[in-house]
């Protein structure tokens, strides 16, 4: 067996004990740090494509040897017709450089997941349209969400509004700075039949609480801002300033879905942030990510809070 060959054997192994379906997921996740040596690679399924992410340069041929190796994979093992479809996709501190290796990527990209439909885009940018680590906050959400207004702060492409919306929200209103995003997002309703009961806010956050105060209270807000991302959101500084405001939005007695995917931030750095500038809100429950992605310390995973407003604050 060639040396790199060799080398990917155990994540092939690894991949062997998982079986795409129907539905988006992640099907390696290296960066949980539980097989030694592929921390920095992870396979997605985004159907019917492949993706395989470095996160720093690999040894010369592995790529290429571990190409083959799902190959066999994708006949042998999954059974599935035709060449495979398979994305890679390099990052770096200068962005990313993605190229299609075998097959082909749909023009128009859909995915499935707990019944609702995403538009996905692999070729455009590290960002892909869907953030696999939350499905389980979205399952939450599809479940919570019957009768309720719902706020979906950072939206992005409007994930959370389509649970809510296809779990029997009354209304959605999603705010992000990202006019791009909120135009997948838009495409994310249609293409469930959502066609009322949704408004979509091209603003920035923390300049327009005055308009969010305006449209809510709301029963159910979900805040899953970005961990670091310079004009919009830096956790460290900002979230506090998030915290301050949601007692004015939130009925007595309404959900409170707060979200933290900063590897370098702790569970307990965001519950201490909860307790010094909204004491008014309950803990509920951690929930749980999906068992893919499982960290060898869990401080480094999406953290994902449950908070509801007591009846007085």
């Amino acid at each position: 067996m060639p040396e790199c060959a060799a080398l990917v054997q155990p994540l092939i192994d690894r991949l062997k004990l998982v079986t795409p379906g129907d539905e988006v997921c992640r099907l390696f996740h290296g960066r949980g740090g539980t097989l030694a040596g592929f921390e920095q690679l992870t396979v997605d399924w985004y159907p019917p494509v492949l993706l395989v992410t470095a996160f720093k340069s690999q040894t010369p041929g592995l790529i290429e040897d571990l190409q083959q190796e799902l190959s066999g994979l994708w006949e042998d093992i999954w059974k599935f017709d035709g060449e495979m479809n398979l994305v890679f996709q390099q990052r770096g501190r200068e962005g990313a450089r993605t190229e299609v290796l075998s097959g082909a990527v749909p023009e128009t990209h859909y995915v499935q997941e707990h019944g609702c439909k995403y538009v996905v885009h692999l070729l455009r940018g590290q960002n892909h349209g869907l953030f696999l680590d939350m499905r389980n906050g979205r399952k939450w959400v599809q479940s919570n969400a019957k009768e309720r207004k719902v706020l979906n702060l950072f939206s992005y492409t409007c994930a959370f509004s389509v649970a809510a919306m296809t779990g029997g929200a009354d209304e959605t209103v999603n705010i992000d700075m990202s006019k791009g995003a909120l135009a997948t997002g838009r495409q994310n309703h249609q293409l469930n039949g959502i066609d009322a009961g949704v408004r979509l806010l091209g603003h920035d956050i923390f300049k327009s609480w005055g308009k969010l105060r305006k449209l809510g209270p709301y029963d159910l807000v979900i805040a899953d801002p970005p961990s670091h991302q310079k004009g919009s959101f830096v956790a460290t500084k900002d979230y506090a300033r998030l915290l301050r405001k949601l007692p004015e939005l939130i009925t007595a007695g309404g959900d409170v879905l707060l979200c933290l995917n900063a590897p370098e931030l702790s569970r307990k750095f965001l519950m201490d942030q909860v307790a010094a500038e909204c004491p008014g809100l309950q803990f509920i429950q951690q929930l749980d990510n999906p068992e893919i992605f499982e960290d060898i310390d869990p401080d480094r995973a999406l953290k994902v809070l449950l908070y509801r407003r007591e009846s007085r604050l």
